[in-house]
Parts: C-alpha cells; structure tokens; sequence
C-alpha cells in the first residue's frame, strides 16, 4: 500500500510543537498595520494554539 500523502495546504497553515499541539498564525497581520498599535501588532504577531475543535480535524489533513 502506498504512503499516505499529508494535506500540503494544510501543512503550509500549521505547525506541530514537540509537545503535539498544534500552532496557527492569526488573522488581521496581513494589511491595515499601520493604523493598528505597536501592542496590537506585537498581540496578533505571536503564534497561538489550535483549538481542540480544528485540531483533531487538522490532524486527519496532516496524517499526525
């Protein structure tokens, strides 16, 4: 039986942590900064955990 091919666009969105939780980057970091605050930027900036809902869907598209 041949490998089981992972979702490449859903490998490309997250990212597993040693741990196995699975890591997104939010929204809202893609235009519109400038009038955004510094501690707003830096907020949206940081990378958060999946929730538990998506990621047991996230991980069928991964194979993990």
């Amino acid at each position: 039986m041949p490998k089981m091919k992972s979702n490449s666009a859903a490998s490309k969105r997250v990212r597993v942590t040693g741990s196995g939780k699975l890591m997104h980057a939010g929204s809202a970091m893609r235009h519109n900064l400038e009038h955004k605050s510094a501690r707003k930027r830096r907020a949206l900036s940081t990378d958060e955990v999946l929730a538990p809902a998506q990621s047991k869907n996230m991980r069928k598209l991964l194979n993990h």
